[in-house]
């Protein structure tokens, strides 16, 4: 859910660490990790590769759970993932990009 911050509130709007670490080990291979402390809701995975993109559902990942995603098909130099979860705590949507 998105929503549009005051600029007279005097509040900061509090940061939140991303939770994901990603480990090139294998070529076309990474692995993504949940390294937070708290379990993801409905993690899913947008691959943009060229003209054409794919969807990966995850559902939930639990702390340290790891995930490995196949670019096989797209071009190193020019793919883009995006990583889609809410968090359990507020219920928000939050998005998570990277290239490869």
């Amino acid at each position: 859910m998105l929503r549009a911050l005051d600029p007279d509130d005097p509040r900061p709007p509090l940061a939140y660490r991303v939770p994901w670490r990603v480990d090139c080990l294998y070529d076309r291979h990474p692995l993504v990790t949940n390294a937070g402390a708290v379990a993801l809701d409905f993690v899913r995975v947008f691959v943009e590769h060229g003209s054409m993109s794919t969807t990966e559902h995850w559902g939930q990942m639990p702390p340290g759970d790891t995930a490995e995603l196949c670019l096989c098909e797209a071009e190193p130099d020019d793919t883009v993932v995006t990583l889609a979860w809410f968090r359990p705590d507020d219920g928000a949507e939050y998005l998570w990009r990277f290239v490869m």
